[in-house]
């Protein structure tokens, strides 16, 4: 963690992060990266009195463009995202509605034995009035649906095929555990068809909503948790493949830079821990992707997250669409979204979320896809609640033309 505060001193003012920056460009909330982070941190540094950072930081989206786009390395929004740990320290800890949120996987365990009817619920009108008044979660935020099977119930009574060539651990992380089993599932079968014997190892909640609400402490747990649980899969097979772009990249680098965990078997499970459609360019590239994809005669609109840059493998998703035959894919203008987890659900930035995809959302307008693509689970509930179109998984999509093929 002390790392990511000293790159504020390689900061040339050169404001290539501001103009990146998608929040600053809507709301004068927030006055820009360089400002909450690199200059901010000059006055942080070295001092040890429990002063808070600036309030402002609390409306930094933690999207990661601006680290992306510095020429000379600074950690921006990870600097950002340590002083916000402080302030949230400083708070007492995080409030109800941000404790709530930043735990999905209690919420999805609790709704399941009724999530037919917690779902209709929360479609509720006066319901979403309520929870906004109550804990601050707009009524007009996406919701994950919740689901009365979770994806590990599914795996159980999956039938294998015979065969494979090769063994993938699996981190399905608590969207596909939770809320989409039917992501998890198409990511099995389309192993599967790369002849991939795929192991489910026990985890749990890599901790990033608390991470990225400012709880420190408590991400560390779930940290230390699911490293101990996914260690012998970062040996054997030594291949960990995940479905979220932002928990994958959570494991691959946020636990050391953030967290300060930087022990043996964080830095073995790291290593081991691939996006999947990393994975699945790197067999192609090795000439072992299997391409007998049936044709789907559709136009898609592709948006890549602003985890997925992080992760410095360009846009695999995209060059996995492009073998599809009769798949037009038009990419997404847009370097955000807006959600950025769940900070486009809190009432107070919904808006702003709102004015950050607009420019994705008028894309939409103006091409009519029939579906989207995104790699990020929060993005696609971000994006199908705003457009009213359906919005799949990369994996999703491949799956569907190896099923018809």
């Amino acid at each position: 963690m002390l790392h990511v505060e000293q790159t504020a001193d390689r900061c040339i003012k050169c404001n290539i992060c501001n103009t990146v920056c998608p929040v600053s460009a809507v709301t004068d909330l927030f006055p820009g990266p360089k400002y909450e982070g690199p200059q901010g941190q000059r006055f942080r540094a070295g001092i040890d009195t429990g002063d808070s950072p600036d309030k402002s930081l609390d409306y930094c989206s933690a999207c990661g463009l601006c680290t992306q786009a510095c020429p000379e390395g600074v950690m921006v929004a990870e600097i950002n995202q340590v002083a916000r740990s402080r302030l949230v320290a400083d708070r007492g800890g995080l409030n109800l509605r941000d404790q709530v949120i930043s735990r999905p996987s209690l919420m999805g365990g609790m709704a399941r034995p009724v999530a037919p009817i917690a779902n209709a619920v929360m479609a509720a009108r006066p319901v979403r009035l309520l929870v906004e008044k109550t804990i601050g979660v707009h009524r007009g935020a996406a919701m994950p649906k919740f689901s009365a099977m979770t994806f590990r119930s599914w795996a159980r009574s999956h039938k294998a095929p015979a065969g494979t060539t090769r063994t993938v651990a699996y981190f399905h992380g608590c969207a596909a555990q939770e809320f989409e089993p039917e992501v998890g599932a198409a990511v099995v079968r389309v192993l599967e068809r790369n002849g991939a014997r795929v192991t489910f190892p026990k985890q749990g909640c890599c901790g990033l909503p608390l991470v990225s609400n400012g709880d420190f402490d408590a991400g560390r747990s779930y940290a230390t948790r699911l490293v101990r649980r996914l260690r012998g899969s970062a040996d054997d097979p030594g291949v960990i493949v995940a479905s979220s772009t932002s928990c994958g990249m959570t494991l691959k680098a946020k636990y050391r830079e953030l967290l300060g965990l930087d022990d043996p078997d964080t830095r073995a499970v790291s290593q081991a821990v691939y996006d999947i459609c990393e994975y699945l360019v790197g067999l192609d590239d090795d000439g072992q992707l299997n391409r007998s994809f049936a044709p789907i005669r559709a136009r898609a609109l592709y948006h890549p997250p602003c985890q997925l840059m992080a992760h410095g493998v360009g846009l695999p998703a995209l060059d996995l669409l492009a073998l599809v035959p009769g798949l037009e894919i038009e990419r997404s203008r847009a370097g955000c979204c807006g959600t950025a987890g769940t900070y486009g659900v809190k009432v107070e930035k919904y808006q702003i979320a709102m004015d950050v995809g607009r420019t994705l959302f008028d894309q939409v307008t103006e091409s009519r896809p029939d579906f989207i693509v995104c790699d990020s689970e929060t993005c696609r509930w971000h994006i199908a609640q705003a457009t009213g179109l359906p919005v799949y998984h990369p994996v999703q999509v491949l799956d569907r033309a190896y099923a018809t093929a």
